[in-house]
Formats: structure tokens, sequence, C-alpha cells
């Protein structure tokens, strides 16, 4: 008897925990769009009560259909099984639509980062072509002015401003190289890269060691522009903030996968809490997401970090 009511008792709260699913699949046919799973779902656990019920009344002792039950219990399976299907089929679309929405991100990044880079080389030409002719003249002009008649003074007035006119054009040939690098676009991504070191090199006093197997291979503009980004954007991070004494950097190649191993023996720092600081860790990562490629930066406070960048890529000609 005492087992008996225990069952009985049971059974009960299997109806009170169905019967609170049901209320909440019902809540949630009004909060989605995808009323068919939820329908089915009440149905089946409507099905299951009703099963469940006609249990408790036979277990006490009134006569119910066996074939009753059994038809409750099979409707609750095979509307249990259709939601299941529907769900698979939900999930699957939702990972197309993920997917979707993941090339148009890459697709409107791809697009910002051409138009960034179009914008550089514009602005670039202009100051390379309308600048640099200008200081140029000017520093003809000024050649023209030295003769015997000259005082002393005059002569240093004249040095000195042949030398600031001198600067200047440095200056504009570095902003214009930075802004789109010639060696880049002419001779490929390794002479790129290797141009920019000498020239840090020039202005710090860090030793940079770059090791590479790429010669005259040529990639798309794209890769060959976005990597030579991240090189720099790497470098000048370990220049400014790291206070490192040694920077390492190898590019290779292995007919499928560009590969970046870069490693300086700075203070290290956080790689979570300096993503979002201003320090263009998560600018790199960006533009190596628009690649379809990997980025993976590691560090430790006081020993330094490393970057392992990986592109999968195609060349596309040989020089």
């Amino acid at each position: 008897m005492n087992i008996g009511v225990g069952v009985i008792t049971f059974s009960v709260l299997i109806v009170l925990v169905q019967t609170v699913a049901t209320i909440y699949a019902i809540r949630l046919i009004r909060r989605t769009k995808y009323n068919a799973i939820w329908i089915l779902c009440i149905i089946g656990f409507v099905a299951l009560l009703v099963e469940r019920i006609l249990q408790i009344v036979e277990m006490r002792g009134a006569a119910v259909n066996p074939k009753l039950i059994i038809a409750f219990g099979l409707g609750a399976s095979l509307c249990v099984s259709l939601a299941v299907f529907f769900a698979h089929r939900l999930i699957n679309y939702i990972d197309r639509l993920n997917h979707q929405r993941n090339l148009l991100n890459k697709r409107i990044l791809t697009a910002v980062l051409r138009t960034e880079e179009r914008s550089r080389s514009t602005f670039a030409k202009e100051l390379h072509d309308g600048m640099g002719p200008l200081l140029s003249s000017a520093k003809m002009s000024l050649s023209a002015l030295t003769g015997e008649n000259l005082t002393e003074e005059q002569r240093e007035i004249l040095r000195n401003t042949t030398y600031v006119i001198d600067e200047a054009i440095h200056s504009v040939r570095e902003i214009s190289n930075n802004m789109s690098p010639q060696v880049l676009m002419d001779f490929g991504l390794a002479q790129g890269v290797q141009s920019f070191i000498t020239r840090s090199m020039s202005l710090h006093n860090i030793p940079i060691r770059f090791t590479t197997n790429l010669r005259k291979e040529r990639f798309n503009r794209d890769v060959e522009v976005i990597i030579y980004r991240v090189v720099c954007e790497l470098i000048n991070n370990s220049l400014k903030h790291s206070g490192c004494t040694v920077i390492n950097l190898a590019l290779s190649f292995d007919g499928k996968t560009i590969k970046l191993d870069y490693s300086d023996n700075g203070r290290g720092f956080n790689p979570t809490a300096v993503m979002d600081c201003g320090m263009g860790l998560s600018n790199i990562s960006s533009r190596i997401n628009s690649l379809s490629g990997t980025c993976e930066i590691r560090s430790t406070k006081g020993r330094g970090m490393s970057a392992a960048v990986r592109v999968s890529v195609e060349k596309e000609r040989l020089n």
C-alpha cells in the first residue's frame, strides 16, 4: 500500500513538472518565431500529461483502456521526435546565418582596409609629388643666393635654412613611405619588411633579428599590405612600450601558409587587459581575421611577448 501511494505521489510530481514545462513552452510561442517546435512540444507534453493521468487513475483502481495509454504515449513520442528534428534544422539554419554574418563582417572589414590603403596611397602620392618638388625648388633657390658678398652671419642663416629644407624633404619622404611603402609595392613582402626594419634600427638602438625564406615570391596585394602593417604594429609596440633590448622576427612561406613568428624580451603585459587599450592588438587581430588567418599573442609580465600569425595564401607570381 505504501509503495502504491509513493508511486502515485511520484506520478503527481511528474505531472506538475510536465505542466510547468507545457506552460513555459506556451510562453515561448509568443516570444519566438519558431512556433512549430514549441507547438509540437506542447502537444507532446499534453499527451504525456494525459498518459500519466490515465496511469494514476488506473493505479487507483479505475478501469482504463490500455490501448488509450499506449496511444497517448506514442503520440507524445512522435511529437517530441518531430520537435527534435525541427530543432536540428533550426540549429543548422542558425549556423548558416552565423557563417553568413561572419563572411559579411570579413567583407566589410576588407573593404574598410582597402579603402584605408587607397586613401594612404593617394595621400602619400600627393605629398610626395606635391611637397617634394616645392621643397626641392626652394632649396635650389637658396643655393642661387650663395656668393662672395654674403657675410658670415648670412651664410650661417643660409646653411641653417638649407638644413631645415633638407630635413623637411627627408620627413616628406619618410611620411610618404610610411603611408604607402613603395618598396613593398615594387619588391614584395620580404623586401618591404626589411626596409622597415632598417629604418627602425636607424632610429632606435635596438637590434631586430629578421630571418625569412621569402625571396621574390609575390602574394595578393591585400595579404602583403596587411601582414606588413601587422609587422610594423608589432615592432612599433615593442619599441615604444616594452622596454626590450632585442626583437626577433621570422617570416616564412611553406607553399600554402605564410607564417609570422615574432617575439621580444620586454617587460611583457596581460594580453586580455591591453586588447582595447590602444596598443594595436585588437587592430592586429582584426586585420588577420579579414584574411581568415589566425593570430595568437602570448605575454607574461617580466617575460616579454610573442606572436604567431598564420595566413593561408597562394603565390600570385614569381619575379
